[in-house]
């Protein structure tokens, strides 16, 4: 399999193996006209398998989603053909507009334009609240 390089973009790596589809999903990477790849279960040393999502444009990309779904995930910034920066991620202390609140009478149920917030509270459980309301997210 031959996958090119990306000339100015991300690699989002080690991503935990079955998770790429979910950032893909997430982070809206349907809606890209560019070039954007999945990889899926390659080997790797250090995990066994992972997934892999190149994106080959300079776009806005939310780490809190990625350090969300999988914060052992790294992303590699590539600018003309270069690692010109790495970060590893970790858990996002809040969350805003990546969950939805569950709870109907939360006032983001009534206020539409309320941004749903949602704060760490359990980090070894990855527990998550909503900021408004405290319901647990799911």
């Amino acid at each position: 399999m031959n996958i090119d390089s990306i000339k100015n973009g991300y690699v989002i790596d080690h991503i935990t193996a079955g998770c790429g589809m979910q950032l893909y999903n997430l982070l809206g990477l349907d809606e890209l006209d560019c070039t954007v790849a999945i990889i899926k279960n390659v080997s790797s040393k250090r995990m066994g398998k992972k997934d892999i999502i190149k994106i080959d444009a300079n776009i806005s990309v939310n780490l809190d989603i990625i350090g969300f779904v999988d914060p052992g995930a790294t992303v590699n910034y590539i600018k003309d053909s270069k690692l010109i920066d790495k970060k590893n991620l970790a858990l996002p202390t809040k969350l805003t507009n990546v969950l939805k609140c569950k709870n109907p009478r939360c006032i983001t149920s009534v206020e539409q334009e309320l941004p749903h917030v949602f704060t760490l509270t359990d980090k070894e459980n990855k527990v998550y609240r909503c900021l408004y309301c405290e319901t647990q997210a799911k």
